[in-house]
């Protein structure tokens, strides 16, 4: 019975990691909205999707060991956000209110690294992160070209409810105007080797309170 709880509960935690990255999506995904400072919103964004995807990704690979679970594992989460998604636009939202994330082919690659690799943790951690770090911008970039012009939307549907910090202002030329996507996949690429070993130690964390 213990160990039925306990494998129970190792699904309900990838659930929740799932979920998580879900409410992150529709948190930060509505940087459309942001108008001048939508290019800024889409490097937070990129980075924060980097590091959910890749942190979930790692564990439940490494835990199952079986390349293909973190393509699997960003598939649930892509369900969930467009579920949230179709849920935004039934309440009378736009279409583009919220940005469903391009998980799956860096996912994809992510499986690569570690079938590549014959399933070494350490290159999954370097190789992989760096992987999903560089190539979720690209994806997300292609993605947000097919949604309506951020400018546009956000005349024809205001938000006066948007925290001061977060009011639009007059456009000022800086180093996140120049290439978002260079930006948030140069740092999406460090950030995300730390987190790919956290997902790695969760999965040591996991055998050990199983085995206790």
């Amino acid at each position: 019975l213990m160990v039925w709880l306990r494998r129970c509960t190792h699904y309900l935690f990838i659930i929740v990691v799932a979920v998580n990255g879900t409410l992150l999506t529709i948190n930060a995904g509505d940087y459309i909205f942001y108008t001048d400072w939508a290019w800024t919103s889409f490097v937070v964004f990129s980075i924060s999707q980097t590091l959910m995807l890749v942190v979930g990704a790692c564990y439940y690979l490494t835990f199952t060991g079986v390349p293909g679970t973190a393509t699997y594992y960003a598939l649930i989460i892509t369900v969930y956000t467009w579920v949230a998604k179709g849920a935004w636009f039934a309440l009378g939202y736009p279409y583009d209110f919220i940005v469903t994330p391009i998980w799956l082919p860096s996912a994809m690659l992510l499986d690569l690294a570690y079938w590549a690799t014959k399933r070494t943790k350490h290159s999954l951690i370097l190789f992989g992160g760096v992987l999903v770090g560089m190539s979720l911008p690209l994806f997300n970039m292609v993605n947000l070209i097919t949604v309506a012009d951020p400018l546009e939307t956000a005349f024809k549907y205001p938000r006066p409810t948007l925290p001061p910090y977060m009011t639009p202002i007059e456009p000022q030329v800086g180093k996140f105007y120049n290439s978002p996507v260079a930006l948030g996949a140069g740092a999406g690429a460090v950030l995300s080797i730390p987190m790919a070993a956290l997902g790695c130690k969760l999965t040591t964390w996991t055998y050990r309170w199983m085995a206790a």
